[in-house]
């Protein structure tokens, strides 16, 4: 068994990965197990002001500061539910303390495993127009699109001033539907929610096309690793050179 760190932005996201990965241990290993995990959270409103200017080193140094804690907690490795924070992730700089899965390839991953070609991003502003997700997906072969610049600016206020905050309301939800159903009829045959908080808003059932749950394919993929079933991650921040779609 290997110890998992999450590295927390978002205290709704994280919260989300931590009991995802807690139900797979159940689901695996019996009732009430798991591998062991550790959060580690540094307020996001701490970084707020350099999102705000674009200064990403800054969001990396305050990320830089949770792996060590964690790394020192007996974490064998990361995962950031935060697909927003990957884009300061992957920028240059000196190595994490411990290995990470990245969020962008696991999804990647996951999308190429059932065969679609074009995937829409729904995420924050950060993420729908960052480098993340077109990296992780045309390494694998597949297209992708946003929302246009009036919905990104709905669905990116939606998410700061109402998802981060734990409200989900039916109105918002509509909200998000619409916009998928507007990516459907552009030739998305699947939608990445990729912001941690969607989820809870936008679920299968409701959406008009299939959903890529980015935080709970993280976790799952995290107690792969903890368990055992697959590989330590090798990824230690900055540029990812290859895409396996397993995060490594």
């Amino acid at each position: 068994m290997k110890h998992c760190g999450i590295l927390a932005h978002s205290a709704e996201g994280a919260a989300l990965c931590f009991l995802t990965f807690c139900h797979e241990g159940a689901r695996h290993m019996g009732t009430h197990m798991h591998p062991d995990i550790s959060i580690d959270c540094i307020a996001m409103g701490q970084s707020m002001p350099a999102w705000d200017a674009g200064d990403y080193a800054a969001i990396r140094a305050i990320h830089a500061r949770s792996a060590a804690r964690l790394a020192k907690a007996g974490a064998d490795f990361f995962v950031c539910p935060e697909n927003t924070s990957h884009i300061a992730l992957e920028t240059a700089g000196p190595e994490f303390a411990l290995p990470g899965l990245n969020i962008g390839d696991v999804v990647a991953g996951e999308a190429a495993a059932n065969g679609y070609r074009k995937v829409g991003i729904l995420g924050t502003r950060y993420t729908m127009n960052g480098p993340v997700y077109p990296r992780a997906l045309s390494a694998l072969g597949i297209d992708h699109e946003v929302p246009d610049r009036d919905e990104q600016a709905a669905i990116n206020r939606i998410i700061f001033d109402e998802l981060c905050n734990g409200v989900f309301t039916d109105v918002s939800r509509s909200v998000y539907v619409a916009v998928i159903e507007r990516l459907k009829s552009r030739g998305c045959d699947a939608v990445a929610l990729v912001c941690t908080e969607i989820p809870l808003l936008v679920t299968e059932d409701v959406s008009p096309l299939p959903t890529l749950d980015s935080t709970r394919l993280l976790a799952r993929a995290a107690f792969a690793v903890a368990a055992g079933h697959a590989p330590l991650p090798h990824w230690t921040g900055g540029l990812v050179t290859s895409n396996k779609g397993d995060g490594r």
